[in-house]
């Protein structure tokens, strides 16, 4: 053999910091084979063969299998493809780590109770096709054999939750929240409620007139009575009134009379169902789920604005 370098498995072992085990185990699975044996059988290995024991632990420690690796020594598949492989094997991994890392977060910050840690995990492991079917599937039955006015509900069914591959605990929360909002029969009545009364007013004829009007007045109408709000005004106060008498008007149809206090109670009606809490909450908890900027509340507003139109 000359000089050059020969190993037994043990001083392999004890030059490398492998285990003995690893080793024989790395060699019966022909991933380092022998350079030669002894007289008695046992196994000798080379400087070659140190070095390729090396790549092979380089290899497994980065968590490719077997078979990987026997196809990077073999050069049946190079190693950058081994590499493009195991990388999106790995994001995948990292994906769900960090998935039930934000799920143990928001356990321990709500005390869950183990039925809600199950439901928690279901809804956090979704993928994005899977909640934004749960979202198209929400407005189908919404509008499910209604005449409605398809802009507003294509606006309705364009905002999809999109969770972030690291979601914060807040997103989590807010998405868990979301999807138990969405499937919740109360709310799903409401919106429902909310849909045929479109489709009843389309019909009649009697759907343009206070829609164009609540689109084109709502900010004012809001800013005037959170301004209200702040200033201590009450509804039956004259900038109450004064505003209460302003929406009656744009909303009225010409055969409707705004001063009437039936009429003023069925827009008060509307604005309680269109300003239900829930409704906001949607699009509060989408933002937070999406990045988007936060939603601020204004049912301080609407509750002026309700209390102004029944005075």
């Amino acid at each position: 053999m000359g000089t050059t370098a020969i190993f037994t498995i043990g001083e392999l072992a004890r030059r490398t910091g492998l285990p003995v085990k690893t080793i024989r185990f790395y060699s019966d699975e022909g991933l380092l084979p022998p350079t030669d044996r002894t007289d008695a059988g046992y196994r000798l290995y080379d400087a070659a063969a140190m070095a390729r024991l090396e790549l092979v632990r380089t290899l497994r420690e980065l968590g490719l299998g077997l078979a990987d690796v026997s196809a990077a020594l073999t050069q049946s598949a190079t190693v950058g493809e081994l590499a493009t492989r195991h990388v999106e094997a790995l994001d995948e991994q990292i994906r769900r780590l960090r998935l039930r890392r934000a799920v143990l977060r928001a356990v321990a910050k709500r005390n869950s109770e183990l039925e809600e840690v199950n439901l928690m995990n279901r809804l956090a492991s979704m993928s994005d096709e899977e909640r934004k079917r749960l979202v198209d599937e929400f407005w189908d039955e919404m509008v499910a054999g209604l005449e409605v006015d398809e802009e507003f509900y294509r606006r309705m069914r364009a905002g999809k939750p999109e969770l972030p591959d690291d979601p914060s605990p807040e997103q989590l929360e807010a998405w868990i929240e979301f999807a138990e909002l969405v499937q919740d029969p109360d709310f799903r009545a409401l919106i429902r409620g909310m849909s045929e009364t479109q489709s009843r007013q389309i019909r009649e004829g009697d759907f343009e007139q206070p829609s164009s009007a609540w689109q084109e007045n709502w900010p004012s109408w809001v800013s005037r009575a959170e301004a209200a709000v702040t200033a201590g005004d009450s509804p039956t106060s004259k900038a109450g009134q004064t505003l209460a008498a302003e929406i009656a008007a744009a909303t009225a149809r010409p055969d409707q009379d705004p001063s009437s206090p039936e009429f003023r109670a069925e827009m008060a009606d509307r604005f309680a169902t269109s300003g239900d809490p829930r409704a906001e909450r949607y699009w509060q908890l989408l933002a937070t789920i999406n990045g988007w900027p936060p939603v601020p509340t204004v049912q301080p507003a609407v509750q002026f604005m309700i209390a102004a139109l029944r005075g």
